[in-house]
């Protein structure tokens, strides 16, 4: 994984471990269960950013090298089957969309 990805989703699933156990205690501790939906909607916003940038470094990577190799059907079909399990990584995100920066 290219490192600066590493770096990006290991921060995210951070985050996202944190809350979760914040979000352990405030059910210990009984509360109100709207709060405790916020907090769960964090957890999942980390997680799914994690997995676009995941996504994202398939693409940059292994994607990007079995296309130059001419292995196009075999990774259409591992991606499709990929893809398939996880709605969240096809929906709109930053973290797919092309910088300036990240194209030179």
């Amino acid at each position: 994984m290219k490192e600066a990805h590493q770096r990006s989703v290991l921060n995210r699933l951070k985050t996202a471990r944190g809350h979760l156990d914040a979000v352990i205690r405030m059910v210990e501790d009984d509360t109100y269960c709207p709060e405790v939906m916020k907090q769960l909607s964090a957890v999942q916003g980390s997680v799914e950013r994690a997995n676009r940038i995941v996504l994202r470094n398939h693409l940059e990577t292994c994607v990007a090298a079995a296309m130059v190799a001419g292995r196009t059907d075999q990774i259409v079909d591992e991606l499709m089957e990929a893809l398939r399990f996880d709605r969240i990584a096809t929906a709109p995100g930053p973290e797919l969309a092309l910088t300036v920066e990240e194209n030179r």
